[in-house]
């Protein structure tokens, strides 16, 4: 199993947490705070990609 070093939690208002996590061999995790276990995985580019495009708005229309 691989071993995800986990950030402390995001959270929103109420109980809306999600951690996000690296490990050594260069992935990226995005789980739910509470359910680490089931997450989303891709390399650390795409979540810098993810990132950088959230901050500029891209993702703003789900808002």
């Amino acid at each position: 199993m691989t071993d995800i070093d986990w950030e402390d939690p995001y959270c929103g208002e109420g109980n809306n947490c999600f951690r996000i996590g690296t490990d050594d061999q260069g992935n990226a995790y995005i789980a739910v705070a509470g359910a680490e276990g089931t997450y989303v995985t891709d390399t650390r580019e795409a979540l810098r990609t993810l990132i950088r495009d959230i901050k500029a708005g891209k993702a703003d229309h789900l808002l």
